[in-house]
């Protein structure tokens, strides 16, 4: 998602350039006088909490604004982002978007403020006072908009600038060159993005082999818990000693163990475009942890896919591979293989369920040739990446 705030002092082309954000990148444009205003017009509850106090001469507080703000972005699945006007104006609701964008499992992209000195201002907007009619496009009440637009932007500016996602274009430039300029950031901005895939579907669906395809397909590294458990045996690190104990005990590897080798998968995200995830997470806590990892480095799945295939197929695909030298330990009799499809239900739907409330969890179709299914797959994916560009 494509989150951006645009910030500019009176004449400096804020109004064009919204328009053409709106349009080029499918954002919804957020601004909090019309948003108020709309609430009021439908006599919404908030709306006529905003009403009484505007009537009586306050101001609508930033409690008020946020939860209008979450309303409006939670009612509008179908943007692709949003373009926010008028807020944040301060530095207190700087920290509350970034609170509420947390809450929403999205983050502010960028702040792109255009830059203008105050005589051009001062020389735009006496020309349009010339045409507009407008009582307050005079050079007084002008200079004092400026100076109260400048005191009040300047700490939001640094907050954002302190967080690396400050870019500030040249607003005297012509339209055309602004928006060139505001373009170029925003691809800079989205070729930066990892793009994160987990896949899920029950053993014997084909995830392992249908990752291994997609990260090699786009240059993504491929996270899988159970593969990288075996390289610590193989290895007889200290690590791979500890997991040999927990297996031959028939005990499962604590989550302590298996965090620090994704951990180190992780230190090379800025090495290589994204990463995919098959075997973790496999419970809720695992679903948080991951979560957590991610956001540690700057970044949040952009994607999941959950493969499903008929139970009896399942059981097919698993029996006929225990003939194979892919067999794996559950596949040995159908009473394993039914024990361990049981207990990835218990274990791995309530994630499943937990995801679909955050994100859009895409169902593929995994029956069919490997081919098949991975043309399915693909589809979803591209469909996606073109969506985040």
């Amino acid at each position: 998602m494509l989150n951006i705030a645009l910030f500019g002092p009176p004449g400096a082309g804020k109004g064009t350039q919204s328009e053409f954000l709106i349009e080029e990148y499918n954002l919804f444009y957020i601004s909090t006088g019309d948003l108020l205003r709309k609430e009021i017009a439908n006599k919404t509850s908030l709306g006529m909490q905003a009403r009484d106090i505007i009537a009586s001469g306050g101001l609508v507080s930033d409690e008020i604004i946020v939860q209008i703000i979450e309303k409006t972005i939670t009612e509008n699945p179908d943007a692709d982002g949003f373009l926010f006007d008028g807020f944040p104006r301060t530095y207190i609701q700087a920290y509350i978007l970034s609170g509420l964008m947390i809450k929403l499992n999205t983050t502010l992209s960028c702040l792109i403020s255009l830059k203008l000195p105050e005589e051009e201002s001062v020389a735009r907007l006496l020309k349009r006072g010339e045409t507009s009619g407008r009582s307050d496009d005079n050079e007084q009440v002008i200079r004092n908009r400026l100076r109260e637009y400048y005191e009040k932007t300047l700490p939001v500016l640094r907050f954002y600038k302190e967080r690396g996602i400050l870019y500030e274009i040249d607003g005297s430039k012509s339209i055309d060159d602004v928006k060139a300029q505001i373009r170029a950031v925003i691809s800079a901005e989205l070729s930066n993005r990892l793009f994160n895939l987990v896949i899920f579907g029950y053993p014997g669906s084909g995830r392992g082999s249908q990752g291994k395809n997609l990260a090699e397909k786009y240059g993504l590294e491929y996270v899988a818990t159970g593969k990288m458990l075996e390289d610590e045996i193989a290895k007889k690190t200290v690590l791979g000693r500890k997991v040999e104990k927990y297996y031959n005990s028939g005990q499962l590897v604590p989550d302590e163990i298996v965090v620090q080798l994704i951990e180190k998968k992780l230190k090379r995200h800025k090495e290589v475009k994204g990463f995919i995830f098959k075997g973790f997470p496999r419970t809720l806590v695992q679903s948080y942890i991951l979560d957590g990892m991610l956001k540690k480095i700057g970044t949040q799945i952009s994607q999941i896919l959950e493969i499903e295939v008929p139970t009896l197929k399942l059981i097919e695909r698993l029996d006929t591979r225990s003939k194979t030298d892919k067999c794996m330990p559950y596949d040995s009799s159908t009473a394993k293989i039914v024990k361990r499809l049981e207990e990835h239900e218990e274990k791995t739907v309530s994630v499943i369920e937990k995801y679909k409330q955050l994100h859009d969890v895409t169902n593929i179709d995994g029956r069919g040739t490997f081919n098949e299914v991975s043309e399915r797959i693909i589809t979803e994916v591209e469909k996606l990446m073109r969506k985040l560009r």
